[in-house]
């Protein structure tokens, strides 16, 4: 299915994931090659320390592993059988099904977490999520996301069925990220080490 009998857009997103849950998760690497970026966006933090993650998808392996630390993980996904999932697998963890445009839960997070989720937007969209970030997260909170590395759309695959990606440029993430009252930490372009993903890691003020 795509919007407009053409190519898959944003709006396809919620169907196609609920579709193909259980073959995407099937096939989502466990090997956790994210494992040093959520090191570095958790350095410091303590048992309990709060965590958003915003796509949550199946909860395997990121939430499995930030629970694995004892924070304290709220999942956010736009997919109920995605998150039919990770209740299953992690009853201890707050679930809630939602959109994350727009998103606000009345309380800050010590890190609010975007991977392989925020790049589904498209680009208006992508470029309102900053405020909505920045009012997620507590002060001095962290904020990881990929995106692609370099302004453009790409069609990508989630089991048998294509799938919406946008992408801004890195100066534009750069001054998004400085404009919603963030200080950006670090990007890596296709980071080598973390299967070729292009990952920010930015800073809310204090």
């Amino acid at each position: 299915m795509a919007e407009r009998g053409g190519d898959p857009g944003p709006g396809d997103i919620p169907a196609t994931y609920g579709r193909q849950a259980k073959s995407w998760d099937a096939g989502r690497s466990r090997a956790l090659f994210e494992r040093r970026w959520l090191d570095r966006m958790s350095e410091g933090f303590g048992p309990g320390a709060t965590i958003l993650d915003l796509g949550c998808g199946g909860g395997e392996p990121i939430a499995d592993y930030l629970l694995g630390r004892d924070f304290a993980l709220t999942g956010v996904d736009i997919a109920p059988e995605m998150l039919e999932l990770a209740r299953r697998r992690f009853p201890r963890a707050e679930w809630i099904e939602a959109d994350m445009r727009g998103l606000a839960l009345g309380r800050r997070f010590d890190a609010v977490l975007a991977w392989n989720s925020f790049f589904h937007l498209d680009p208006a969209a992508q470029r309102a999520m900053f405020a909505v970030f920045s009012a997620l997260l507590a002060p001095g909170g962290r904020l990881l996301f990929t995106t692609g590395p370099a302004a453009g759309i790409a069609i990508g695959r989630v089991g048998d069925e294509q799938v919406y990606h946008s992408s801004l440029s890195p100066a534009q993430y750069a001054a998004l990220i400085e404009a919603n009252g963030m200080a950006v930490r670090a990007f890596v372009a296709q980071d080598p080490d973390c299967a070729g993903h292009s990952v920010w890691l930015a800073r809310r003020a204090a």
